[in-house]
């Protein structure tokens, strides 16, 4: 799975895209709300190491998630 973070302009915020193997986008959502419904993409009981994942990814650069 991997992981870009988008930058947002004006009014529209940033948002974080999660992307299987073969960079389809399986997940889309915004990088300031709180983390819900992770367990749908394999990711429960991670929400804690994702946001501060999330809190350190440069904007555009799609990086491995491997936490």
């Amino acid at each position: 799975m991997y992981i870009i973070k988008v930058k947002g302009k004006a009014k529209i915020p940033d948002y974080i895209q999660l992307r299987d193997e073969e960079f389809v986008l399986i997940a889309y959502f915004r990088a300031d709300r709180p983390l819900k419904d992770l367990h749908r993409y394999g990711l429960e009981g991670k929400e804690e190491p994702l946001a501060a994942l999330i809190s350190e990814l440069e904007f555009g650069k799609l990086q491995k998630l491997e936490i």
